[in-house]
């Protein structure tokens, strides 16, 4: 048999990256948890659109970062949380969810009561503004307990309308819904139509600041009998995913 031997023609760099987490520790509950949670990763640099090979990811997910740092500085500011409160930016989730498994590994799931996973929230739902869509929404009753909270507000969050895509188990909340932890997705990309989804002209120009900063308020409102521990959603039933 004949050796054949392959000339390498690009160099291959390994980067080491983390996960970036902050804790606001809970005041009568600190043993429970509740996430809140985005991937910092994008693509990088890939097929030139119009000479812009930068994907630089907006929507997908800075938009979510914006959503975690902004809460961070909300439950920071009113000072009453009774859950301890962890605010995570996972890295490689654009290529296996790699960031958030590891950090599956660090905790105990039974302590974690919710995960608010969020990820491309930067233009309108289907529905327009003031909704979004919670991946997974039958499989636990956090939405329920999301919407009661929103009561009166306008705001709206529906049941994710592309379960063909499977979008429960492509974000990072799926390592820890595995795990029986109430860990849902909350998004408004139209999966079907989104014009700029895992392209170079994902762009900060092409969000809807203001409908986007409604939807933060909305999740930081929703989400604050489950931050005081008054409302706990459902477990997940492991033994119905796949």
């Amino acid at each position: 048999m004949k050796d054949i031997s392959v000339k390498a023609t690009h160099s291959i760099k390994e980067n080491k990256l983390a996960n970036v987490v902050g804790v606001l520790p809970g005041k009568k509950l600190k043993d429970e948890y509740v996430i809140f949670s985005g991937h910092y990763d994008h693509i990088g640099i890939g097929k030139p659109e119009n000479g812009d090979s930068i994907y630089n990811g907006a929507n997908d997910d800075a938009s979510g970062i914006t959503a975690i740092i902004e809460l961070a500085k909300h439950y920071k500011a009113q000072k009453n949380n009774e859950r301890t409160l962890i605010f995570a930016a996972f890295t490689a989730e654009e290529v296996g969810g790699f960031g958030s498994q590891y950090f599956s590994k660090q905790l105990s799931p039974e302590k974690v009561m919710a995960m608010f996973n969020i990820e491309m929230i930067g233009t309108d739902s289907k529905w327009g503004k003031n909704s979004a869509y919670i991946t997974g929404y039958e499989k636990t009753n956090m939405g329920d307990i999301l919407q009661k909270n929103l009561k009166g507000s306008g705001f709206t969050f529906h049941p994710d309308p592309y379960p063909d895509q499977q979008l429960f188990y492509r974000s990072d909340n799926a390592t820890l819904a595995r795990l029986g932890v109430p860990a849902h997705t909350i998004s408004t990309s139209k999966m079907d139509s989104e014009p700029n989804y895992h392209k170079a002209s994902d762009e900060v120009k092409t969000l809807d600041l203001a409908n986007m900063t409604e939807i933060i308020k909305s999740i930081g409102i929703s989400a604050q009998t489950i931050v005081s521990g008054k409302d706990t959603p459902t477990r997940v039933d492991t033994k119905e995913l796949r």
